[in-house]
């Protein structure tokens, strides 16, 4: 069956942006606060998931929702014992601020579509959804039933997953639609450290709160410090001179009696890549580390303004590391966080190869506290690196499609994000990044090129139809 995967997919493009559209509108952040037993992660990934499932069924599709926390669109033999999955997720980032738009009111224009999980991962996933209908419109041969799971927790801890591999048997391989073309066959290691301690003051000036970032996996974008001091003038000054000096970063300072509201903006970026970004957390706490503050609020400002402020692999912490396959180690700063009186926090997310261990990490950042007396902790989801090997079928398999259907290169390639690939031990992620494209995944005005959505739903089908019957 000679098939024109380009052909079928532009018949279906009206119809995929209305559905695309309709799922980017629903706002699928995870919100612990209003869980309940019928809505585990919140109303939001629920509703999410089900809007997913209900497009699936409106086009008679076979699905299966899971505890309305994951669950999956099926086609092929339903008599097969093995099946294929494809892992997406509709669960998605806070917006942050700083939006053009509304982050969930779907903008199209000429040659893009711009909200808040447009790129990651509904847009994606979406994309994958219509090379089912495609096959399943052609009634394409398939050898093995194929899984379209869909989870709604990927940018915390997965519990989608846990609760999809309890219950359900692991299929034979597949991909993922959650990072890059060509391909990504390898993923580094992920594990967050936490430090933990009384926020408390103890010098002529208190810091009141500190508040930069809202999670592991992004660079914080906008910081916020609230000081009291008898010397405002001079701080404001100060602060003043300290954004001149650094052009990377913006912010104002506003003054409320004896109290100064400093904010910062840097650039929020994914925190697999921190290097793209500015943590406007770690050049808050640069700048006011030179003020006279006590107590934990001084260790507090020291430890992220110093050995942690504008390095990304590690090195102020001697845990910089590369392997030749893998890569080097990145660190993000992710949650800084100080309540007077209440709580002082730091969150670092470690992407990390083969060669090091998060107990290596640990003892890095325990060694650099500056007699800060706290005990630096691995904590939250952590996942050890993941390889799969080039000669692999079904990572020669998927190359050889990208490069027909774009005459791009393709080559395989390691990451430092986690995306659902590395749940299979012969899984990989597959797009839908193009290497020419712009990447705005975790960033405020998040966006998705259309005729990157496009190709990769061709790209999609033929790859299902031939790894579907690989031996």
């Amino acid at each position: 069956m000679t098939i024109d995967w380009k052909k079928e997919t532009a018949s279906r493009q009206a119809a995929y942006i209305e559905d695309l559209k309709s799922l980017l509108a629903v706002e699928s952040i995870r919100d612990d606060a209003k869980a309940t037993p019928d809505a585990p992660l919140g109303p939001g990934p629920k509703a999410a998931l089900d809007k997913f499932l209900a497009i699936a069924e409106r086009d008679g599709f076979t699905t299966k929702n899971i505890d309305n926390i994951v669950g999956y669109i099926e086609i092929g033999p339903k008599d097969a014992d093995e099946y294929v999955a494809i892992l997406s997720h509709v669960d998605v980032m806070p917006a942050g601020e700083g939006w053009e738009t509304e982050p969930f009111t779907p903008v199209v224009t000429n040659d893009k579509i711009i909200a808040r999980g447009a790129s990651d991962d509904k847009g994606p996933g979406m994309s994958a959804y219509y090379a089912f209908k495609i096959l399943s419109d052609l009634k394409v041969p398939l050898k093995r039933r194929v899984r379209l799971i869909i989870g709604t927790d990927e940018e915390n801890d997965w519990k989608c997953m846990t609760r999809y591999f309890e219950v359900e048997e692991a299929p034979v391989f597949g991909f993922s639609p959650d990072a890059e073309y060509p391909i990504i066959n390898g993923e580094k290691g992920n594990v967050q450290v936490e430090i933990n301690d009384d926020a408390t003051n103890g010098g002529t000036v208190d810091l009141l709160s500190f508040e930069a970032g809202s999670r592991t996996n992004m660079v914080p974008g906008r910081a916020r410090a609230t000081v009291r001091s008898s010397q405002v003038s001079e701080l404001t000054s100060a602060f003043a001179t300290f954004l001149d000096e650094n052009e990377q970063i913006s912010g104002t300072s506003d003054v409320d009696g004896d109290q100064i509201n400093f904010l910062v903006n840097g650039k929020q970026v994914h925190g697999a890549m921190p290097e793209t970004g500015e943590n406007a957390g770690t050049y808050l706490a640069n700048f006011l580390q030179n003020v006279d503050f006590g107590g934990t609020a001084k260790s507090f400002l020291t430890y992220l303004g110093t050995p942690a402020h504008q390095d990304t692999i590690g090195q102020k912490f001697g845990v910089n590391y590369t392997d030749d396959v893998m890569g080097p180690l990145s660190m993000n700063v992710g949650i800084q966080k100080f309540v007077a009186g209440e709580k002082a926090f730091i969150n670092f997310n470690f992407r990390y190869p083969k060669g090091i261990t998060p107990e290596t990490i640990v003892a890095g950042l325990s060694a650099h506290l500056d007699g800060w007396q706290v005990v630096p902790t691995i904590g939250g989801h952590s996942q050890e690196p993941h390889y799969v090997a080039p000669t692999d079928p079904i990572v020669e398999t998927l190359l050889r499609v990208y490069h027909e259907q774009t005459g791009l290169p393709a080559h395989d390639q390691v990451i430092g994000g986690g995306t659902y690939g590395r749940l299979m031990k012969r899984g990989v992620a597959f797009g839908a990044l193009f290497p020419d494209s712009p990447d705005t995944m975790h960033q405020v005005n998040e966006f998705a090129l259309l005729n990157d959505l496009y190709r990769s739903t061709a790209i999609y089908a033929q790859a299902i139809a031939e790894i579907t019957n690989l031996d």
